[in-house]
């Protein structure tokens, strides 16, 4: 079982940077792929970013190549998401998830075995 708590989140404005926490506990962290989700109101949950347990596959969606950064530090058990350049169409809540064949960065969120509670991010223009 891991446990994932994310923190961060916040009220920016457009152009600015947030950088997003997932704190994971339970089993070894360092073997499982970790990614990033977010839901606005009324759509569903889509993909934002994921890496393989060794960082070597790392993948992006497309809205946010070249603005966000997915990393982790696995003496800490975190896992981070930097956001530079938000815009108001960032705006949700932020979940953060594990996948415990951490062999590959996948972007289906049914792939994903534990999810943190989410943490919202709203950016105004």
């Amino acid at each position: 079982q891991v446990q994932l708590v994310e923190s961060g989140g916040g009220l920016v404005q457009a152009g600015d940077s947030l950088r997003l926490s997932c704190a994971a506990s339970g089993r070894t962290f360092s073997n499982y792929a970790m990614g990033w989700f977010r839901q606005a109101p009324g759509k569903e949950r889509e993909f934002v970013a994921a890496f393989s347990w060794s960082g070597s596959s790392t993948v992006y969606s497309d809205s946010v190549k070249g603005r966000f950064t997915i990393s982790r530090d696995n003496a800490k058990n975190t896992v981070y998401l930097q956001m530079n350049s938000l815009k108001p169409e960032d705006t949700a809540t932020y979940y953060c998830a594990a996948r415990n064949r951490g062999g590959l960065a996948v972007r289906n969120r049914e792939l994903y075995n534990y999810w943190g509670q989410g943490t919202q991010v709203t950016v105004s223009s």
